[in-house]
């Protein structure tokens, strides 16, 4: 039903004296030309105030419950906010900052550079974290029950 319905109003716009023209989206557009640094952010109708944003890009470490390695060699954004106060009623930490957890729901990358491209091209300056990999040696369960000498007495 709905799609007759979009039908019907497409056809009615195409045969109006002049025809409108029906277009795509705006980020169709911006996909295919040259994108200056900076440039999405100004045509995509940001507050001036928010255009010259700080941001850290890392790649986050596993978390101290889950040890998979379902999100490592991900990168993430996050916003560097400085506009936060304790709530006096709760205790709550409060923030006026409207991209305070933007980064936490999903600025997610497949990789740095990528992460790079998108701070670029909204204009934010950036700094970049590198990983820090633990050297792991590799162990064996049977390792704890090794035979490791006789015991050394601290006397």
């Amino acid at each position: 039903m709905a799609g007759l319905i979009q039908k019907r109003v497409l056809a009615t716009l195409r045969s109006q004296n002049p025809p409108l023209i029906v277009r795509g989206f705006a980020s169709d557009a911006l996909s295919t030309a040259e994108i200056k640094s900076g440039e999405v952010g100004i045509v995509s109708g940001i507050p001036e105030q928010h255009l010259r944003r700080r941001v850290i890009i890392y790649s986050p470490g596993r978390t101290a419950t889950q040890q998979g390695s379902g999100k490592l060699g991900k990168w993430k954004i996050n916003f560097v906010s400085t506009q936060k106060w304790e709530n006096p009623l709760m205790g709550w930490t409060s923030t006026g900052d409207p991209y305070a957890n933007v980064g936490e729901a999903g600025l997610y990358f497949k990789s740095k550079e990528a992460a790079q491209s998108f701070a670029e091209k909204h204009g934010w300056e950036y700094v970049v974290k590198d990983p820090h990999t633990p050297l792991l040696r590799p162990k064996a369960y049977a390792d704890n029950f090794k035979w490791k000498g006789p015991p050394v007495s601290e006397d």
